[in-house]
């Protein structure tokens, strides 16, 4: 296409895989195209790399958000390619260079050349050679660093010369549903959407469950939620997010549980309403954000109790992470400001004064089939209302 750009998609995890790596790229170049969707693109493998053209109707903020949310890129540049003629690497090593990051003049730089074809006839150290000769003649400001370079040109020699400056980094992993589908507690607080960006790279596809309590929480709770689930749409190839009204089944447990338990048994209702509407959706397990002792709830012996009420498996991709480690990943992916907005989710405006810290597994599961409150999960599922966001993070 001769209206187009190139782009040069690195691979790192996927190019790892046996025998079923085709499945994992083709998995990726499905994703990417649908984050590209109504541009013209052309997509060309070679090993270890995807070379995507777009059309040049595509804004450059939509392509770069298409790869920088696509987990399986390890990172992506726009590509120049030529002919493997020296004079023609050189002159379009000139075109590349007067772009970003080059454009400055300064700094330091580094060239590498790779040879997948060794029946060129300069060696990669002649290409590097000759690629810095131009950086240099054309920036005579700039210096060479081959340690730690602030940008770097490569050439790879491939069935033409492909040419690129530093790569922007992807968010790497595994593509988005090659890993099967699971559905996500999605609270509106800190944790929730950092579980779902790790399992989502590891490929899992994912749908998320929030439990409203109105009036006890606000109309504002559930827009922050809402905004979450926006925010994490990219990186899980678009997304549905139930909204399960709980007022009912919150009450009932507040009034048929003994008052230090009710914070375990709303986890464990919740726990049952995910597992019924996972098994609607057709997924395979529930993802939360819970974390190994962070709050009374997530004692090893609540956590044994909740999962018990779950016939598929809990997945918890932050039960070793530090709080702190958390809020950064929280802050790297862009939901950090809206889960630190002050609306409270159910839970919180429930919790117990004192709540049972570490439970008696069997008592617990007496007296929680003791209150009798499947009827009121099976309403709470009934009317559920749902939102899809699409791969662009839109409300559809």
């Amino acid at each position: 296409m001769n209206d187009s750009t190139l782009y040069l998609v690195k691979l790192g995890e996927i190019s790892l895989k046996g025998l079923n790596r085709d499945f994992f790229e083709k998995r990726l170049k499905i994703n990417l195209k649908n984050k590209l969707k109504g541009y013209r693109t052309q997509v060309s493998k070679q090993k270890g790399r995807i070379f995507f053209e777009i059309s040049n109707d595509c804004p450059k903020e939509t392509i770069e958000r298409a790869f920088s949310t696509t987990f399986g890129v390890v990172g992506y540049s726009r590509c120049l390619r030529c002919e493997k003629d020296m004079e023609q690497i050189k002159q379009t090593a000139r075109l590349l260079i007067e772009d970003a990051p080059f454009s400055s003049g300064k700094g330091s730089f580094k060239s590498i050349s790779k040879r997948a074809d060794k029946q060129f006839t300069f060696t990669s150290y002649d290409i590097d050679c000759e690629l810095g000769g131009v950086v240099l003649d054309t920036y005579p400001e700039m210096h060479v660093d081959v340690k730690h370079p602030d940008m770097i040109i490569t050439c790879e020699i491939r069935d033409k010369a492909y040419l690129y400056t530093s790569a922007k980094p992807g968010p790497g992993g595994l593509p988005v549903t090659s890993a099967g589908k699971g559905m996500l507690l999605l609270s509106g607080g800190i944790d929730s959407p950092v579980a779902a960006y790790r399992m989502a790279q590891r490929g899992l596809k994912m749908e998320c469950i929030y439990f409203h309590a109105y009036p006890y929480t606000s109309d504002q709770a559930l827009e922050k939620v809402k905004t979450l689930a926006s925010l994490l749409a990219p990186y899980l190839q678009g997304t549905r997010l139930h909204v399960v009204p709980f007022t009912e089944a919150q009450l009932w447990i507040k009034q048929h549980s003994p008052e230090d338990e009710t914070t375990l048994m709303f986890r464990a209702s919740m726990m049952k309403v995910a597992n019924k509407i996972s098994v609607q959706q057709e997924g395979l397990c529930i993802v939360t954000g819970e974390a190994m002792s962070q709050v009374a709830s997530q004692t090893l012996e609540s956590l044994s109790f909740t999962d018990s009420m779950s016939d598929q498996v809990v997945m918890r991709p932050l039960v070793g992470m530090d709080k702190q480690e958390i809020m950064d990943l929280a802050k790297k992916i862009g939901t950090y400001e809206t889960s630190i907005l002050p609306y409270e989710d159910c839970c919180v405006i429930f919790s117990p004064r004192h709540p049972l810290v570490r439970p008696d597994k069997n008592i617990v599961t007496e007296h929680y089939h003791a209150m009798g409150i499947e009827a009121l999960l099976d309403e709470a599922v009934a009317n559920t209302e749902v939102f899809d966001f699409g791969p662009d993070g839109q409300l559809r």
